[in-house]
C-alpha cells in the first residue's frame, strides 16, 4: 500500500473527515483490518486565512510547499491538499516535490464527466468561485461552470469562514445555499460541485434538485484508489 501525505487544518473540521473517509475507503477496498497509511501535517488555519486575505499567495505557497517536501521526506508517495482553495498554490507544491499531487479539481472533473455532466454549479470560497486556478481547470476538461451572483458569492464565502470552518451548521445558511444552488439549476446547471471541503457539512445529496458532488468525498476516494493501486 502506498503512503499518502495529507496537508490539512484548512480547516480541521474537514481534515478530520478526510482521515475518516480515506480509512473507510481503504477498508472497503481491502477488507479485514486494513486501513490507510497516512502522514498528516495540520496547520493553524488562522495563519493561513490571514495570508489568503492579505493576498500573500506566494508566501502561503512557500509554506505549503515546504510542508509537502517534509511529507515526501517522511515517506509520502503522493500529496493531498485537504482543501479546495489552497490548490491555488498547487504549482509551488509540484515544483518542490517529486511525488504526485492528487489535484482535487481533476478528481472532481473525472466524476462529473463520468456522469455525463456538461454544465455545473460551483460553490466555494470567493477565491475558488471567482479565480481561474480552479474554474479554468474544470473548463479545460470541457465543463461549463456557473457561480452565484455577487451577493450570493459573498454569503457563500461568509458562511464557510464564519460558520462551517468553526463547526457551526445553521439551518438558515443551509436554506441560502439551497436557494443559490436552485437558482443556478434554473440557469442550466446539471449538478453542483461542493467546492469547499466543509460544504458537505451543510448540504447533502437530495437537499437540492440536482446531483451534488462533494469534493471531500471525491478527493478522499481518489486517495484511497491511489493507495491501493486502483
Amino acid at each position: 500500500m502506498k503512503t499518502i501525505g495529507l496537508i490539512g487544518g484548512m480547516s480541521w473540521e474537514s481534515s478530520a473527515l478526510y482521515y475518516k473517509l480515506i480509512n473507510e475507503a481503504v477498508r472497503d477496498r481491502l477488507g479485514g483490518l486494513h486501513s490507510a497509511s497516512l502522514i498528516m501535517h495540520s496547520y493553524d488555519f488562522e495563519t493561513i486565512k490571514a495570508l489568503q486575505y492579505a493576498g500573500k499567495w506566494g508566501e502561503a505557497g512557500d509554506v505549503l510547499a515546504s510542508t509537502a517536501a517534509k511529507l515526501e521526506a517522511a515517506g509520502a508517495e503522493a500529496i493531498l491538499v485537504c482543501t479546495n482553495t489552497m490548490h491555488k498554490v498547487a504549482g509551488q507544491i509540484i515544483e518542490r516535490t517529486s511525488i504526485p499531487l492528487l489535484h482535487i479539481a481533476d478528481c472532481t472533473a473525472d466524476r462529473l464527466l463520468a456522469r455525463g455532466i456538461g454544465t455545473t454549479a460551483l460553490l466555494g470560497t470567493k477565491f475558488t468561485m471567482e479565480e481561474d486556478f480552479y474554474k479554468a481547470r474544470l473548463e479545460a476538461r470541457g465543463l461549463k461552470v456557473l457561480i452565484p451572483g455577487d451577493s450570493g458569492r459573498a454569503e457563500v464565502n461568509r458562511v464557510i469562514y464564519e460558520e462551517l470552518c468553526q463547526g457551526k451548521v445553521l439551518a438558515h445558511s443551509r436554506e441560502r445555499y439551497i436557494q443559490e444552488t436552485e437558482a443556478l439549476a434554473a440557469a442550466g446547471a446539471e449538478a453542483v460541485i461542493l467546492g469547499c471541503t466543509e460544504i458537505g457539512m451543510l448540504i447533502k445529496e437530495g437537499d437540492v434538485s440536482i446531483p451534488t458532488f462533494d469534493t471531500t468525498i471525491i478527493h478522499a476516494e481518489a486517495a484511497a484508489d491511489f493507495a491501493v493501486d486502483r
